[in-house]
């Protein structure tokens, strides 16, 4: 190929979208890792456990059993069925799994489907700020713009009705909303699914609901899927996955919900794009969903709300540091202001002076900024030698 004259540009969609800083920075780790440094990755969500050996044995005897075509686009009906299943056992939700669920690759692709599903040029969705690093290049990807409201600390991380109501413009057309919340932890409570449903039935919005983390909630709290709530069936998506419940993120697989005509819409969508998820990959994750999870998950869930108690712990010992224990999820939202040092300054210097990396707090947002995120379920050995680092970074300063 000729590598000497100028490359023609590119798209300007793919100009202005920098790179995910969760992935980047797990690859910059990586990289790091592979000439021998030995970094600790705190960085992205990705736990230290391999999926449960039930539910690969399932998906490798189903390779070996020849289930390696493709699927119908809309996804198998027995992973739709456990779907089904799963939602009425653990979500109080009634759903057909031939009209109301679509075999997704995982959460950021059943985003995609159900932007494209929702959106026309120039339409605004309403994000929080923070948010998830994916939303808004995705939206913008679908032809839209994002709209960030604060989450602001005194309002422990929720929205206020007179935030929600400035944001609206006539341009306004759906909510995407994360909960339990990355990166801060909050799970929403029925006050705040009560305000997002009465704004959005108010101003005839679709709601996206990112429920990646239902299932990992902590002290007791449960999770409440806003598609319950009364009018809200209809406007709502939901998207579901086992990548962080099950440790499957390489699997590439979860589900959305909606109303038939939303999901024959994505259905259509998928057909011309992906034409479906992996076909084994439905089948290990038809046996994840179909019963209630067993005790060698649980008891993982349980571990890791250990290690997110001992990380917080550990981090509020720390001058000039201060953390509150996630409600849900398993990031610690790290308050650095007390440091002086701006999130991604001082990211970026654990990382080339202490070999430990963290998301800073500006990678999901403007109010991000005096925030680091880190990855509370990485080994027990991992996160007591990578706190030991953080300390020594923040008893130092860069010479």
């Amino acid at each position: 190929m000729n590598t000497t004259a100028a490359p023609r540009a590119l798209s300007q969609r793919i100009l202005e979208t920098p790179a995910s800083a969760t992935v980047l920075i797990a690859d910059t780790a990586a990289e790091l890792r592979r000439q021998g440094v030995d970094v600790i990755d705190f960085s992205a969500g990705r736990a230290a456990e391999h999926t449960p050996a039930y539910i690969t044995r399932c998906a490798s005897q189903a390779m070996l059993d020849g289930d390696t075509h493709q699927t119908m686009a809309q996804g198998k009906p027995e992973f739709r069925a456990a779907c089904a299943r799963k939602l009425a056992r653990e979500n109080n939700i009634s759903a057909d799994s031939d009209q109301n669920i679509i075999a997704t690759l995982g959460c950021k692709q059943g985003l995609t489907l159900a932007l494209l599903a929702t959106l026309n040029p120039g339409d605004e969705v309403i994000v929080e700020d923070p948010c998830f690093v994916s939303y808004g290049p995705a939206i913008r990807f679908c032809g839209g713009s994002a709209r960030a409201v604060p989450l602001r600390r005194e309002n422990n991380f929720r929205w206020t009705r007179d935030d929600l109501e400035a944001a609206m413009t006539p341009q306004t057309r759906a909510i995407l909303f994360c909960s339990p919340h990355n990166p801060t932890g909050t799970v929403h409570t029925q006050a705040d699914l009560d305000l997002i449903a009465e704004v959005a039935d108010r101003h005839d919005l679709f709601v996206i609901a990112d429920e990646i983390y239902e299932r990992v909630t902590w002290g007791g709290r449960t999770h409440t899927s806003i598609a319950t709530h009364p009018r809200m069936g209809e406007r709502t998506i939901g998207l579901m996955g086992l990548t962080k419940s099950f440790a499957m993120g390489g699997w590439r697989i979860g589900f959305a919900y909606s109303s038939p005509h939303i999901i024959k819409a994505m259905v259509t969508l998928q057909q011309h794009l992906m034409t479906c998820a992996g076909a084994f990959t439905q089948t290990g994750a038809t046996v994840a969903l179909c019963a209630a999870p067993p005790t060698e998950v649980t008891t993982l869930w349980e571990d890791w709300e250990r290690r997110c108690v001992f990380v917080v712990a550990e981090l509020n010992c720390i001058p000039g540091v201060s953390c509150e224990m996630p409600e849900g999820g398993f990031y610690a939202w790290i308050d650095i202001t007390g440091t002086e040092e701006k999130s991604e300054a001082l990211a970026e210097r654990l990382l080339r002076e202490h070999a430990v990396a963290l998301v800073p707090g500006t990678a999901f947002g403007a109010h991000g900024e005096g925030y680091l995120r880190l990855t509370c379920v990485k080994s027990w050995d991992d996160l007591r030698r990578g706190l030991e680092r953080i300390k020594q970074g923040l008893s130092s300063k860069s010479v």
